[in-house]
């Protein structure tokens, strides 16, 4: 079917503004797709535009990348802040850019909040020796830390005239205020359970399996009493938890190196920081360094290419440490040293899945537990199976509250929200429902759902399908991949109701994502595109920077790990 040429994109951008060429297309493009949603809108003039541009600056719809200053335009951008993008070619984008934006190049890209910063803060901290670890990005394991640590040499050998690159690093996108979600005044940075280095106590309530019997998944809703930690917090937000290992893991780590479990270490014993001081997964380098200073011959030499990232027996990405302990047999290494040459057991973040609206004093979570095998051994998700399982109802929970920087309802309660959350990723999603139902929020919401099969992984089945029959959830759209012959996930369902989506779009609707960064987000991002470019007439560049304006105006919102 051919379509109609759409005419250029108007010019709203004074040539006398402080931009770049670069910069002017691109604002241009963006006003195109906040101001000419249909083809009879007339553009602002140029003078409208320019008398706009400083409050919408300021209201979070121009990105970071926007600069009056073209001087620090080599620091604008980050094209690499992409999750799924492999390392080498992240560091290949970044080769020629300043240290710290070749420090954001080598974290995760997913600004999950675990290391207490996003990408940019935390490598212009590292940048600015404000924080010495490097290995507290989770999700980019040990190909961060390592990629860290090369940089951070870097950075200690390089010569002083280096450093006033500190003074004025790219924010952020994360640093932009929302132009419209609600949010509860900002607690104390360094107020108790506010932040992962100030957990408080709280008390393990409860946990029930989200799976029916017969599913290959084991999921969990796990409840948390907050009642006396004087935490508070808003959906969207996302709740850390400190962990503890699985003591058959402690006791297996303390037979493979033949040391007592009551040794002193500092003010505590072998098995307390065996338990919840060090993390036993993955198998960190300088374990195998301690390791090649206490063994020789090919053994020695195994273990140093380990410790400088290679992988010499393909077996290296399945290495923890009680694995490595097996892999190099009685090695018997000090027990201050052995703990010494360990990563500190890292918090986990979770998107919370409740409103305090309607779950005073508690906080709601919705977890998989990740299981699996390698070899013979079952390997354990340190947190998943933590409070899938070993936490006892009643005991204590070193927790925090991680405020949302990005990922909020709207402020106008009428505005329609459309949130796509397959799997775990119902959660936040969970958590808006029940707030916008306990205001009275008049606005329509859809949700769009997707697991393995309709008869045992449907999430909160009774709520959902409640809320859908009494209209208050006008939309509910599932999609179920091993139901049938066919396999069926979110974005097909997104193309499949396209016209409808486009509808909501142009009426104003927020649009929310929440779930696998690597894979899903991507897809359901393509989708968007498609439903935009087929439905609202525009090309697949012109679709593009229309969802750059959605982005740019907090009305795209993603909370990915």
């Amino acid at each position: 079917m051919s379509m109609t040429p759409r005419p250029p994109i108007p010019s709203f951008i004074p040539e006398s503004a402080p931009f770049t060429p670069e910069q002017r297309t691109w604002l241009n493009g963006l006003f195109a797709g906040l101001f000419g949603l249909e083809d009879s809108v007339t553009p602002l003039s140029a003078a409208e535009a320019a008398r706009l541009l400083p409050g919408l600056v300021a209201g979070g719809v121009a990105t970071a990348e926007i600069k009056a200053d073209n001087a620090a335009a080599e620091d604008d951008g980050a094209p690499w802040h992409d999750p799924a993008m492999p390392m080498p070619d992240r560091m290949k984008l970044a080769e020629s850019r300043p240290l710290p934006r070749r420090f954001m190049a080598a974290m995760a890209q997913q600004d999950c909040g675990q290391c207490g910063y996003n990408c940019n803060d935390y490598a212009n901290a590292l940048f600015g020796k404000s924080e010495k670890r490097l290995n507290l990005c989770v999700p980019g394991g040990k190909e961060t830390s390592r990629m860290l640590r090369e940089l951070y040499q870097e950075l200690e050998s390089a010569p002083a005239q280096t450093a006033p690159a500190q003074t004025a690093p790219a924010p952020a996108p994360a640093e932009k205020a929302p132009a419209s979600p609600v949010r509860a005044a900002p607690a104390p940075a360094a107020g108790p359970g506010r932040s992962r280095d100030k957990p408080v106590q709280a008390t393990f309530l409860a946990r029930r399996r989200l799976n029916k019997s017969g599913s290959q998944k084991e999921t969990w809703h796990i409840d948390i009493d907050l009642a006396g930690t004087d935490l508070d917090y808003v959906v969207g937000d996302s709740f850390g938890i400190f962990p503890a290992n699985d003591p058959d893991l402690v006791d297996a780590v303390l037979a493979a190196i033949d040391a007592p479990p009551d040794f002193p270490i500092g003010d505590r014993t072998l098995r307390e920081e065996l338990t919840d001081g060090v993390s036993l997964s993955p198998a960190p380098d300088m374990l195998f360094e301690l390791i090649s200073h206490m063994t020789g011959g090919e053994r020695k030499q195994k273990a140093k290419k380990l410790a400088s990232g290679g992988d010499p027996d393909g077996d290296a990405a399945s290495l923890d440490v009680l694995a490595a302990l097996h892999k190099f047999p009685r090695i018997r290494p000090d027990p201050e040293a052995f703990i010494e040459s360990l990563d500190p057991l890292q918090p986990r973040l979770y998107s919370i899945s409740s409103s305090l609206k309607t779950s005073p004093a508690r906080v709601s979570l919705t977890v998989d537990a990740v299981r699996y095998e390698i070899g013979t051994r079952v390997r354990h998700g340190v947190c998943s199976t933590f409070l899938g399982g070993r936490a006892a109802p009643g005991s204590k929970v070193k927790v925090y509250v991680q405020r949302a920087q990005h990922f909020a309802l709207p402020a106008d309660p009428s505005i329609p929200i459309i949130m796509i959350g397959p799997g775990t990723g119902i959660a936040p999603f969970r958590a808006f429902l029940h707030e916008r139902q306990a205001i009275g929020a008049p606005g329509r919401n859809w949700l769009f759902f997707g697991h393995q099969r309709s008869q045992h992984d449907f999430f909160y089945e009774d709520e959902l399908t409640a809320m859908h029959a009494a209209g208050f959830l006008t939309k509910l759209s599932l999609a179920w991949s091993r139901d049938g012959k066919e396999k069926i996930y979110v974005q097909q369902r997104m193309r499949e109701a396209g016209r409808e989506l486009w509808s909501w779009l142009n009426d104003g609707a927020h649009v929310y994502v929440c779930g696998d960064a690597l894979r899903m987000a991507k897809d359901v991002e393509a989708a968007l595109l498609d439903v935009i470019a087929e439905h609202g007439g525009r090309t697949p560049a012109d679709a593009a920077t229309f969802l750059a304006a959605l982005k740019a105006g907090d009305r795209y919102q993603a909370d990915v790990y």
